[in-house]
C-alpha cells in the first residue's frame, strides 16, 4: 500500500514537471531572457585619420574702444553692462564743443543775413542797369560780393558741421550688441583723442581659432565639419577660414570654425579633430559597437529573429563617433551598440527603442 502511494507521488511531480518545461512563454529552454540592447545602422561614409589640436573660442566682435575727443570723462558703463548697437557706453564733458557749435551757427545766421541782401541788391542793379541807371561795374562789384558771400556761407555751413560731428564723438556709442567686459578709465579722469576707454565683446557671436601643423593643410578646406569637443559638449562645426601662418619660427596654419554661442563659451579651450590624411570611402558603424575580446575585434548583427550573430571584424580610419571596418557587413544593417559586452552568438535580444 505504501509503495503504490510513493509511485502515485513520484508519477504526479513527473507530470507536474514536464508541463512547467513545456509552458509556453517560459525561458528559452530553461535559459536567459532576451538582452535588453541597443542599435545603430551600419553606413558607408567617408572618414579621414585625424589628430587632436588645442582650440580656443573667441568672438569675432571684441573690440577696445578709444576716446574720439578729449577731454574729462562724464559717464562710463561698468562692466559687465549689457548694450545694444548705438547705445550710449561712455560720456566726455562737450561744454567746449557746444559753444564752438553755438558760435559758428551765429556765423553762419550771419552769412545768409549778408548774402541774402547782396543777392537783392544785385537783382535791383540789375535792373537800374536795364534803365541804364547805374553803372556796369556797381553792378560786377555788388555780383562779386554776391558770389563771395556764398562761399563764405559754405564755408561756415561745413565748419558748422564738423563742429556738431566733433561734439557728437563725446558720446562714445557702441559699433555692436555686446558686453562690457574692461573699463580703463574713470569717471573724472581726462582723457585725449586714442584713449582707451572701453573693451566690448558680443558673446553671441563666436567662432574656435586653432592652429595646426602646417603639413596637414592640404586636407582642410572650407565648409568642411570637423569634430570640436569640450569639456560639456562635442558636434562637427564648419570651417569657415582657412589661413596659412607659416614662417620660418612657426610652421602652422590657422583654422575658424564657426560655432553656436548656447554650446561654448568665450575664452574657452578645446580640442580640435584635424584630419592627417585624404578621406577614404568605408563601411562604419559607431564606435560602440566593437567588442574586444582575447581572439579579436568583433560586432553583433541582429537578425531578423531578434537573435544576434558575431561578425569579426578588421578597423581602420575612424572619427570620434565612427570608425571603419571590414568584415561580413553591409550598409543598412543594424550592430548593437549597449549590451553587447556579454552576448553570445545565436542569443535572443531585445531592442531598446527608446
Amino acid at each position: 500500500m505504501r509503495v503504490s502511494l510513493n509511485k502515485a507521488v513520484l508519477l504526479c511531480c513527473c507530470v507536474i514537471l514536464g508541463d512547467a518545461i513545456a509552458q509556453p512563454g517560459g525561458r528559452q529552454g530553461g535559459g536567459m531572457p532576451p538582452a535588453l540592447v541597443e542599435v545603430a545602422e551600419v553606413v558607408e561614409t567617408s572618414l579621414a585619420p585625424v589628430t587632436w589640436v588645442a582650440g580656443t573660442v573667441v568672438s569675432r566682435s571684441d573690440a577696445q574702444l578709444s576716446a574720439e575727443q578729449q577731454g574729462r570723462i562724464l559717464e562710463v558703463l561698468d562692466v559687465g553692462s549689457v548694450v545694444q548697437e548705438g547705445d550710449v557706453i561712455a560720456r566726455i564733458d562737450d561744454r567746449p564743443l557746444a559753444l564752438r557749435v553755438a558760435e559758428l551757427e551765429a556765423e553762419v545766421i550771419r552769412t545768409e543775413a549778408r548774402l541774402a541782401y547782396l543777392e537783392s541788391e544785385y537783382q535791383r542793379q540789375q535792373e537800374l542797369s536795364q534803365r541804364q541807371l547805374t553803372s556796369a561795374t556797381l553792378l560786377e562789384q555788388t555780383r562779386s560780393d554776391q558770389r563771395v558771400a556764398d562761399s563764405e556761407l559754405k564755408v561756415a555751413q561745413s565748419r558748422l558741421d564738423q563742429a556738431r560731428d566733433d561734439l557728437e564723438r563725446t558720446q562714445l556709442k557702441a559699433p555692436f550688441d555686446g558686453v562690457v567686459v574692461e573699463r580703463m578709465v574713470q569717471i573724472g579722469e581726462r582723457v585725449s583723442e586714442g584713449t582707451v576707454v572701453i573693451r566690448l565683446k558680443d558673446p553671441n557671436n563666436l567662432e574656435v581659432i586653432a592652429r595646426p601643423p602646417l603639413s596637414f593643410l592640404p586636407f582642410v578646406e572650407p565648409g568642411q565639419y570637423i569634430q570640436v569637443d569640450s569639456a560639456h559638449s562635442q558636434g562637427n562645426w564648419p570651417v569657415r577660414t582657412v589661413v596659412s601662418l607659416g614662417n620660418e619660427a612657426t610652421h602652422v596654419f590657422e583654422l575658424r570654425l564657426d560655432v553656436e554661442a548656447d554650446q561654448f563659451a568665450s575664452g574657452e579651450t578645446l580640442r580640435v579633430a584635424v584630419p592627417i590624411a585624404a578621406r577614404e570611402q568605408v563601411v562604419a558603424v559607431p564606435r560602440d559597437a566593437l567588442v574586444l575580446r582575447g581572439d579579436g575585434v568583433s560586432v553583433y548583427v541582429v537578425n531578423s529573429d531578434q537573435t544576434v550573430r558575431r561578425i569579426p571584424v578588421t578597423t581602420g580610419v575612424g572619427d570620434h563617433y565612427y570608425v571603419g571596418v571590414s568584415g561580413e557587413l553591409w550598409p543598412g544593417e543594424m550592430v548593437i551598440t549597449r549590451g553587447n559586452e556579454r552576448l553570445q552568438p545565436g542569443q535572443s535580444v531585445q531592442v531598446n527603442e527608446a
